[in-house]
């Protein structure tokens, strides 16, 4: 299989990095407004959290709802497609429960 059409590197195209699982995560809970997730998600910066929201927006994960009220509010939620990330969250979040000890060692050994 080459890698155009590897379905792990291409997923990983689409949520691979540092913030884009974490802000998955945090959006299955339902619309939530810009700054709630960049308190949830410390010690992100502004500027990259409207970076991971712009590129998941263009990868049909999130969509932006703008309401036109003063001040400005903005939310984010999760599309059919980014919604359809949930097992894969579930499945990896066992795994990091039943995995805590191994990995708290493997951290603290580094």
């Amino acid at each position: 299989m080459d890698k155009l059409n590897c379905p792990i590197t291409n997923s990983l195209k689409l949520v691979g990095g540092k913030w884009k699982i974490a802000i998955t995560y945090n959006l299955r809970k339902g619309p939530t407004r810009f700054g709630e997730l960049k308190k949830t998600l410390s010690p992100i910066t502004q500027q990259m959290l409207t970076k991971q929201l712009r590129e998941m927006e263009r990868d049909k994960l999130v969509i932006r709802k703008v309401y036109e009220v003063v001040p400005p509010k903005v939310e984010y939620s999760l599309t059919e497609f980014g919604l359809s990330l949930g097992p894969i969250l579930d499945s990896w979040c066992k795994w990091g429960t039943e995995n805590q000890d191994i990995m708290q060692n493997i951290f603290k050994n580094r």
